[in-house]
């Protein structure tokens, strides 16, 4: 289930995050997902954009394809891609993965959305091969689409039990902040370049 049911405002172009759970904002208020808190960075930097939660519990990168052209509709100008925790969680092919999130990429660019890949760590528990592969993946769609990547979106909140719930999987509140911080420092530089403000 999507974490947000409201779209853009009349006028307004969007900024779109397409992810799973950890978008979704698991275990927390809506307003505390990092794309709401990303919203509020936007309202205060004086950035007149909408943010989209399009986080949806449970999905793969698969799901993303398949949801992609909806996520898209409008006047999307950003894409934060935030997609396939859920692929090495499960121990999908990294090939899929890498394929999956290039064909995500090049439809958003091929309707002049900027895009921002995040990208995951798989557990270790697929083994070294697995987890470097899985990791890879994001870098070499990242070097070979010429996107904005940050290359682990729980980066500094991963692993950390005071940063996470219970689960040990999900950032709690704290660790929602230091996801948007992280993203923020790569998203405000394609605001920027856009003349967003």
């Amino acid at each position: 289930m999507a974490a947000a049911a409201s779209g853009p405002r009349a006028g307004r172009p969007a900024i779109v995050v397409l992810g799973d759970s950890l978008t979704a904002g698991y275990g927390l208020p809506p307003e505390a997902a990092f794309p709401a808190l990303l919203q509020q960075r936007l309202d205060a930097g004086g950035y007149a954009y909408d943010v989209v939660n399009m986080g949806v519990s449970g999905d793969t990168s698969a799901g993303g394809v398949s949801r992609l052209d909806w996520a898209l509709d409008g006047d999307i100008r950003v894409l934060v891609l935030a997609i396939g925790a859920n692929d090495g969680l499960r121990g999908l092919s990294t090939t899929e993965l890498h394929d999956n999130l290039a064909r995500m990429v090049d439809a958003a660019k091929a309707r002049g959305v900027r895009v921002l890949l995040c990208g995951m760590q798989a557990p270790p528990n697929f083994g070294l091969g697995y987890t470097m592969a899985f990791r890879e993946a994001y870098h070499d769609v990242a070097r070979e689409k010429q996107v904005a990547f940050v290359p682990f979106l729980l980066e500094g909140v991963a692993g950390i039990p005071s940063l996470n719930q219970p689960d040990g999987i999900h950032p709690n509140a704290d660790g929602a902040r230091r996801v948007t911080d992280l993203v923020w420092t790569h998203l405000e530089p394609l605001l920027e370049d856009l003349g967003a403000r």
